[in-house]
């Protein structure tokens, strides 16, 4: 018997050798946080709910009877709202009756695009390092996952940039879906304009179907974010995908949105119908007043997770790493080898990789992160490449970081 969940689990990397599911990274690492009482860097989740206006506007809901099934494709209020921010953040022009899909979370959204759009006998193209819900979706789908490196680019601290001759490579007649996701988790990337219009190119090549991840939309440090479908060409072979959760802090309430041409977003409410058919009925009303009044809050939110970011960076260079300054979502990642023989002594063990850094590194000093191999496949060219390095999440409140940034400085002795 060919039972999907085990190509599931084997696809996120949590199929262990005995054929029994393991946990995956984060829980792992939240648990030996909480069992060490170390400062939870690892997984990213707000430490701060989102604005109270926005949350009682819920309540309300709640209060005024919205408690049942809302519409299937989600209420016209969210879906107008929706429609509305594209427009004026992007100058995307969308019907909000057949071209806006309100969905459980980015998360469902994904799923259900890649099960409505790819098969076996399909290739669905991602970027690697991915996040683990893109591989599951693949997995789930019986397509075949296909990956095109993130570099580490040319220079000390320089960030990320995608191997343009490795997705030319990767894309061809087999090729389905390419997933987009920009901002980038967990290496913090914003995609340039060349390597968008690279991927825009390659999809037109072969009539392949974009799906863009998009959820740190608006959680960007200086580059700008670019949907993929305002390029020339692209909106009418793009789904975009997004969510409040990030944008807002609200990361429970799981209201996502797929917006697209309405033949490819009639796909996706096809499969999605029979996923969850609806839910979060008084997060709606809410989430559509979020996102038309709620442009200071998204700037109040931008700043104080700048702010943060620079206190993170700055501490993980006074320890000793050279961290990638991000270009958005919560996440700087850096090449832990530097400090692999000060954290193995102080843990009493051998580190040798990102992984064993990552579960060395609560015990030695109270400080959890994640490595990227894990969102890596195992054995490929881009684990090995990141088999080093580490993920922090900034998205905490600042006493969490000081905490952090004062127990890594520890690890500087006199001598250095």
């Amino acid at each position: 018997m060919n039972e999907r969940w085990r190509d599931v689990a084997a696809a996120t990397g949590l199929l262990g050798a005995n054929g029994e599911p393991a946990p995956t990274i984060f829980a792992e690492m939240t648990a030996l946080a909480t069992r060490t009482g170390a400062a939870n860097l690892g997984q990213g989740f707000p430490d701060a709910d989102g604005p109270e206006w926005v949350r009682e506007a819920a309540v309300e809901a709640i209060r005024s009877g919205q408690n049942q099934y809302p519409p299937g494709r989600g209420t016209q209020e969210l879906r107008r709202a929706i429609a509305a921010h594209q427009a004026q953040h992007y100058g995307l022009t969308l019907d909000p009756e057949t071209e806006v899909l309100v969905t459980a979370g980015a998360t469902e959204a994904l799923a259900a695009a890649i099960t409505a759009l790819a098969g076996p006998g399909d290739e669905v193209v991602t970027l690697e390092p991915f996040y683990d819900s893109h591989a599951a979706a693949i997995a789930l789908a019986g397509a075949t996952h296909v990956t095109v490196p993130l570099v580490p680019a040319a220079g000390s601290g320089s960030g990320f940039e995608v191997d343009l001759a490795a997705l030319d490579h990767a894309i061809g007649p087999r090729t389905r879906l390419i997933l987009v996701n920009s901002p980038h988790n967990p290496t913090g990337t914003v995609l340039t304009g060349s390597e968008l219009a690279a991927i825009a190119a390659a999809a037109t090549r072969v009539n392949a179907v974009i799906i863009t991840d998009e959820v740190y939309e608006h959680l960007t440090f200086g580059p700008a974010h670019t949907p993929m479908a305002t390029l020339p060409g692209m909106a009418e072979r793009t789904l975009t995908i997004s969510s409040a959760g990030k944008t807002f802090s609200l990361t429970g309430w799981k209201i996502g949105w797929v917006t697209g041409p309405a033949y490819l977003v009639d796909a996706v409410a096809t499969v999605k119908q029979f996923l969850t058919y609806s839910g979060g009925a008084p997060f709606q009303p809410a989430i559509a007043r979020a996102l038309t009044e709620g442009e200071g809050d998204i700037a109040e939110l931008r700043a104080g997770l700048a702010a943060r970011m620079e206190l993170l960076l700055d501490g993980l260079r006074a320890a000793g790493l050279d961290p990638v300054r991000p270009g958005g979502t919560y996440f700087v990642c850096a090449d832990a080898s530097p400090l692999f023989d000060a954290v193995a002594a102080l843990a009493g063990t051998t580190i040798t990789d990102g992984a064993a850094f990552a579960r060395a590194l609560p015990v030695a000093v109270g400080v959890a992160c994640v490595p990227v191999s894990a969102f890596c496949r195992e054995g490929s060219v881009t684990a090995h490449a990141l088999r080093n390095w580490v993920r922090f999440t900034f998205v905490k409140d600042e006493s969490v970081l000081r905490t952090a940034v004062e127990r890594l400085a520890t690890l500087v002795t006199p001598a250095q």
